[in-house]
């Protein structure tokens, strides 16, 4: 069985980077995309096995972008995992609503990693 791919999503090319590395390092295939529209073209010609999301980000943020995967016959049974900074209260059940699997608070490589383990199993 080969590695499990991940689509890891955020508009700031050095967070982007430095994730893809670290997630490398841990065993998964990484793709990235810098915003919403790169993501949903990618996960649809890709099909990774989860997708780390940035909640906020220009254009289409991040909740626009898991409802839009979420309504793609190719892309609705992909694993998203959303991530922010931001500490508001109703974060989760706005990220429930359009469909995400997970959200996790930045700093969050080791939470991000748990939660992909958690859904597609030891890596």
């Amino acid at each position: 069985m080969g590695k499990k791919k991940l689509l890891f999503v955020d508009d700031e090319p050095v967070v982007a980077r430095l994730m893809k590395t670290r997630l490398e390092s841990r065993g998964l295939e990484v793709d990235t995309a810098g915003n919403g529209y790169e993501a949903l073209q990618k996960a649809k010609e890709g099909r990774p096995d989860v997708i780390l999301l940035d909640v906020i980000m220009p254009g289409m943020d991040g909740f626009e972008t898991c409802r839009q995967l979420k309504a793609m016959q190719e892309t609705l049974h992909i694993p998203v995992i959303l991530f922010t900074a931001s500490q508001e209260t109703h974060l989760d059940e706005t990220a429930r609503k359009a469909g995400a699997d997970r959200v996790v608070q930045k700093p969050f490589v080791d939470q991000a990693y748990q939660a992909i383990v958690e859904i597609l199993g030891p890596l």
